[in-house]
């Protein structure tokens, strides 16, 4: 594959009917091809693509319904939030939009959608689940990238590359409640929830950064920000990722380790969560991933990007937009399990739990 073609790519993500063997696991692994048109799906108890459908151009942010009834698509050719039924794949509507999207998440109980704007002031737009109606735009203090609901529901979190900023959002009262400026734009991010379920940690990406920054959620400040180890091996990389050499992390649904990648190390590393102090990670383990070969270049890197994991925090999933496939990573021995082939620069990854 040539490098160069991972520029400029659409983002296309989407979900369709399941028809899965008896024997299928309780939750399915969910790949978006961002220079393609199609989803695959891989049954985690095989590692097997066991399904791929094709989507249309021009999707960027993907979310289920936490009944698993339907699934949420940002379309940003349209400026609308596409809502699909889950069993049928059939469209049920699309739900004008304030502005472009970008990334979209649901709160615990359903009730509504909530769709990060990429343009203009920047805002996110509320959509009400029963009447698929936008019922109000809060707006936020720069054009927003990435939204995360907080593990206890309570929170919204989201983040603005042009603005550095991470805004917290109140969702009982739908506005801003606290802001944290950065020294570079805000990126992908992922949330720890404490003893009480709580919200603990973030854990924040950044432009031009390989590591990430820990903000301690209480304090509401910036307590470390970790730099990933310096690579052994020199990997080409296509030199538009130079300004997100960093892009995809994760904690385990156990709580117990975070999972980052890195595109110039060509790896994922792993930190333990469980120490005492809130602005100390220990490393625990790097996992190097396959690398692209082509004649005539030295070694490639397999651009891996974002994360997702089994229900049971026992296998974690790599999207590798260079090498075309996902690596499954067993989180205990920490070697690649699997490579598993998919459709063209597969990008961003999910968990869906079947009900």
């Amino acid at each position: 594959m040539n490098t160069s073609s991972l520029k400029h790519l659409w983002l296309v993500l989407a979900l369709a009917p399941l028809s899965l063997p008896a024997s299928a696991a309780s939750s399915l692994i969910l790949v978006t091809n961002s220079a393609g048109d199609s989803v695959h799906l891989v049954d985690p108890a095989t590692n097997k693509v066991v399904k791929e459908f094709p989507v249309g151009e021009a999707a960027h942010g993907i979310a289920p319904a936490p009944d698993g009834s339907r699934v949420y698509v940002s379309n940003e050719s349209e400026t609308t939030l596409d809502v699909f039924d889950r069993a049928t794949g059939a469209l049920i509507k699309k739900v004008a939009l304030s502005n472009r999207p970008n990334n979209i998440a649901v709160t615990k109980n359903g009730d509504r959608i909530l769709v990060g704007i990429a343009r203009g002031h920047g805002a996110v737009d509320v959509i009400d689940a029963k009447t698929l109606e936008r019922t109000k735009s809060i707006l936020v203090n720069g054009r927003l990238h990435n939204i995360y609901v907080t593990p206890d529901g309570k929170h919204l979190i989201t983040g603005s590359i042009p603005s550095k900023l991470l805004t917290v959002i109140d969702l009982e009262r739908e506005m801003p409640v606290w802001e944290l400026s950065f020294d570079l734009g805000v990126r992908p991010m992922t949330i720890e929830a404490g003893p009480d379920g709580a919200t603990k940690r973030i854990f924040v990406q950044l432009s031009d950064t390989n590591g990430f920054a820990v903000v301690d959620f209480a304090a509401r400040k910036e307590v470390a920000r970790i730099k990933l180890p310096a690579s052994k091996t020199e990997f080409e990389m296509d030199a538009g990722r130079a300004t997100s050499p960093s892009h995809g992390i994760g904690v385990s649904p156990d709580n117990k380790t975070l999972w980052v990648t890195s595109i110039p190390n060509n790896a994922a590393f792993a930190y333990d969560l469980t120490g005492p102090k809130l602005n100390e990670l220990k490393l625990i383990g790097e996992v190097a991933l396959p690398d692209l070969k082509v004649p005539g270049h030295g070694p490639i890197a397999s651009v891996p990007n974002w994360v997702t994991f089994t229900p049971d925090s026992k296998t974690v999933y790599i999207s590798n937009a260079g090498i075309r496939a996902v690596t499954a990573i067993d989180t205990a021995s920490m070697k690649v399990k699997a490579v598993i082939p998919v459709g063209e620069v597969p990008k961003r990854i999910n968990t869906l739990v079947m009900n």
